[in-house]
């Protein structure tokens, strides 16, 4: 359950290195910004000793300002999470057992890509009674949804998030997809379906409120 007052502690799971900014980095840079001092537990499956884990480090820490930020980087070969289920059922289970978050983000089932999906589903099997948001990543397989939790975003906020995407991963700059009008382009499209300008949005598949203002 989110208490009306926000997220003290927020866990963030990604398979690959800038998942998590790319999915929620906008929504991140909100909270951390409003809230300092926020405990952010960041774990990420590959990347580990190699450069792209000195991006994601430095990247985080950007999308993070303030935040008490942990951050884990594993070394689960790219595109391979489903061959090495043990290892990254353990990653994610060693998370949980050091930290109880208010929130959580990390991929949606639905994605197409198999190490998003496979950590997707990981998840909830560690964090049973926690609030999820699945995240989306736009890609070649054309796998977006019909997210039902948005976050709007003022044109500063997705300007900023887009600036630090291109600051901090130089290694995916090359890739036709990592772009400034990608990212701005899937921000403008949430933002219309939420009345807000901008907006990141996550897929939620169940939600636990308190409407009385009790909690």
């Amino acid at each position: 359950m989110i208490k009306h007052t926000g997220p003290q502690r927020i866990a963030a799971l990604a398979a690959h290195c800038d998942d998590i900014a790319i999915g929620a980095g906008g929504t991140l840079l909100a909270i951390c910004t409003a809230r300092p001092g926020v405990q952010v537990d960041a774990l990420i499956l590959s990347g580990g000793g190699t450069p792209r884990e000195d991006e994601e480090r430095a990247a985080l820490a950007a999308f993070c300002p303030g935040a008490d930020l942990r951050i884990t980087i594993g070394k689960i070969p790219d595109g391979r999470l489903p061959a090495h289920w043990d290892e990254a059922k353990e990653a994610v289970e060693g998370l949980r057992s050091d930290t109880d978050p208010d929130l959580i983000f990390a991929p949606h089932p639905g994605d197409a890509h198999q190490d998003h999906r496979g950590l997707a589903k990981l998840v909830p099997t560690a964090f049973r009674a926690h609030q999820i948001f699945g995240y989306e990543i736009v890609k070649w397989d054309g796998d977006l949804g019909r997210p039902s939790v948005y976050q709007p975003l003022t044109p500063e906020l997705a300007e900023a998030k887009v600036d630090l995407l291109q600051r901090h991963y130089g290694s995916q700059r090359h890739r036709p997809w990592y772009d400034r009008e990608a990212f701005l382009g899937l921000a403008r499209i949430r933002g219309i379906e939420c009345n807000a300008r901008y907006a990141e949005a996550f897929h939620v598949a169940k939600m636990t409120v308190d409407l009385t203002g009790g909690c």
